[in-house]
């Protein structure tokens, strides 16, 4: 036993003396051999957990630096920036914000490919969990500006993405496997968003429908750790009205059950036109043909125009939400130019209708024209303005329904719809509020919404595109796993074949000769003519007479089908299924590289399911 301690010992230090070693070779910090050193003792799990406290922690104090920066932002150009008119400030910032942005970007980054959500996803599904380094400082700078000086966008977004970065990375230092290196990503964009709402929950349920989906998984402690730091150091740090945070009102009467319902069929009709147009103006931009910077000009001054016209519309708007929640609408329309006007109700109407229209057209050209931001506090903030809307109409009926209700509960309605992510909106209202008394309402109206929207599209439409293409995980767990299977690896390009011209003597003489049990018919230029089994040759090949007759032209038979090899694994395996084959030949570019087999497919499919299972 004695000397069994010795060799546990001896290893230990091995794997700790090999880190050092490796990491001797670049610029070393403490903190990075202390690591190193508790990796080479602990279990698997108690390093993870360990894991989860530190990517938490960094990624919680990212949330809580972008929003303090924000905030300053704000807090400077409103009360230390003097202008004559609201107009001009309203006129300025915003059309800065978005120029400045896409200014960094092509000078420092290189232009930007994927942003937001989506790349998340896809780095997950196309690129291991693996996000390059800049990713962890990259949106801080450009969301704090982009929003700061007044774009119509959120923030939330941008912290999930650069948690995720932190935790990929952090991940790659230590070397360790997809699976932790997964689970670590989606434990710092868990912490970022449970910062950002110090709603812990939240973030998880987050991870859960939105960054999980797919993923055969099965650590969750981790995931919760982070989550709980994220949210500790925001509830720490940020002061209250920094925070997204509000008391609700009234509590729950079940005789409104109706109108909840009504609301969230409302909040889903909403979402899908928010999404739609947000499509389309993504669309548009992409369409123009412009350069980067001309397109933030454009997208700059049309944002700077709906903010002139409609204040609520700058910046992430959570003051509005508050002052909506409270009942303070007047205070919205100050410095808008129905402040010249005698208020009456029927405008009040009009101001709001106009904003909750307007917004999904501001966040949607502030995002795609180069500004940096997300859909979270725009759905939240439509969905806010939605319920004050759909209660005072309500309440102009005489049916006599709680405004501040509406207003808490309308807005996990619309980012339930927008962001195809029910459970996330439920709880993360449910903690901003300080308790569950509206549970039952949440409930209601985001899975009424939810379903809405779901009619239209069954996949979220940002990211629509990837799933088709296959490029990220949907819920179909054969087919994620099957997207892990690289196609080009699995094609057996030593083939024997023919020409056409050939004659079946010769063809014999071939197939005695070589092991494989079928050839291909290829042109001189190397194209498919056809497949010589020997199910084709059996007939022929006792018959001496027809040996000088009959040439492989006479003999081959078409391909019952052809898999390119641009086809994803996905698609090779439909054409199996489809044909029933067992082989089937690979062409690239019109000319044949050789043979793809059905038993190489599942032989790689039980490799890669054996990977997810196994615990490192």
């Amino acid at each position: 036993m004695g000397d069994f301690k010795k060799i546990r010992k001896q290893l230990a230090f091995y794997k700790f003396s090999r880190a050092f070693q490796q990491l001797s070779f670049r610029k070393v910090r403490m903190y990075e051999l202390v690591i190193h050193w508790l990796h080479s003792k602990l279990s698997r799990m108690q390093f993870l957990m360990l894991s989860g406290i530190l990517v938490g922690c960094a990624a919680g104090l990212t949330g809580v630096l972008l929003k303090m920066l924000v905030h300053y932002i704000h807090y400077f150009i409103t009360y230390k920036v003097h202008f004559s008119t609201q107009l001009v400030f309203y006129a300025l910032f915003p059309f800065l914000g978005i120029v400045l942005t896409t200014i960094i970007v092509i000078t420092f980054f290189r232009g930007q490919a994927r942003k937001g959500i989506p790349a998340i996803l896809y780095e997950i599904a196309q690129n291991s969990s693996l996000i390059p380094k800049v990713k962890m400082y990259s949106q801080i700078i450009q969301s704090a500006i982009t929003v700061g000086l007044g774009g119509s966008a959120g923030l939330e977004s941008p912290i999930a993405v650069t948690g995720a970065a932190i935790g990929s990375n952090y991940a790659q230092v230590y070397k360790l496997h997809y699976k932790e290196r997964t689970l670590l990503l989606a434990a710092g964009a868990t912490a970022g968003i449970a910062s950002a709402f110090n709603a812990p929950i939240a973030g998880m349920m987050f991870a859960f429908e939105v960054l999980l989906t797919g993923v055969i998984f099965s650590d969750f402690l981790p995931l919760i750790i982070a989550a709980v730091c994220g949210s500790l150091i925001s509830k720490i740090i940020l002061q209250e009205d920094v925070l997204f945070h509000f008391e609700s009102q009234t509590a729950f009467n079940y005789r409104n059950v109706p109108f909840y319902i009504l609301l969230g069929i409302c909040s889903g009709l909403y979402a899908r036109y928010f999404v739609v147009l947000s499509g389309r103006i993504e669309h548009f931009f992409k369409k123009l043909g412009w350069s980067q910077l001309r397109k933030a000009l454009l997208g700059g001054a049309t944002v700077a125009v709906l903010c002139m016209l409609m204040p609520p519309l700058f910046g992430e708007g959570y003051t509005s939400v508050k002052d909506l929640a409270a009942g303070h609408v007047e205070r919205m329309m100050q410095n808008s130019f129905l402040a010249y006007f005698r208020m009456e109700e029927w405008m009040v109407m009009v101001f709001l209708g106009a904003v909750l229209l307007l917004k999904a057209i501001a966040t949607s050209v502030t995002i795609q024209s180069g500004g940096n931001g997300g859909n979270f506090a725009p759905s939240l903030f439509a969905g806010a303005f939605l319920g004050y809307f759909v209660a005072s109409i309500c309440n102009a009926m005489g049916l006599n329904v709680p405004v501040t209700n509406f207003v808490i509960v309308s807005m996990a309605g619309v980012m339930s719809g927008v962001m195809y992510a029910p459970l996330t909106a439920i709880f993360l209202i449910a903690e901003s509020t300080s308790g569950y008394d509206l549970f039952i309402p949440l409930m209601i109206v985001s899975v009424s919404s939810f379903l809405m929207v779901k009619w239209f599209s069954p996949i979220w439409p940002e990211i629509k595109h990837f799933a088709d293409s296959g490029k990220i995980f949907t819920r179909e767990m054969d087919k994620n796993v099957l997207s892990g299977v690289q196609l080009q690896k699995l094609v057996d390009v030593n083939f024997q074949y023919v020409s056409p011209r050939i004659l079946l003597r010769e063809l014999i003489e071939r197939v005695r000769s070589t092991p494989f049990d079928r050839l291909a018919v290829l042109s001189d230029e190397g194209y498919l003519k056809g497949i010589i089994t020997l199910d084709e040759l059996r007939p022929v090949m006792f018959d001496p007479n027809l040996y000088d007759q009959l040439t492989a032209k006479d003999i081959m038979r078409a391909p019952i089908s052809e898999i390119n090899l641009s086809d994803s694994i996905t698609d090779a395996a439909r054409k199996f299924d489809e044909t029933q084959a067992w082989h089937l030949p690979v062409i690239n570019e019109g000319k044949m590289i050789g043979f793809l087999s059905k038993s190489d497919i599942l032989m790689a499919y039980r490799q890669l399911m054996q990977e997810f299972s196994a615990d490192d």
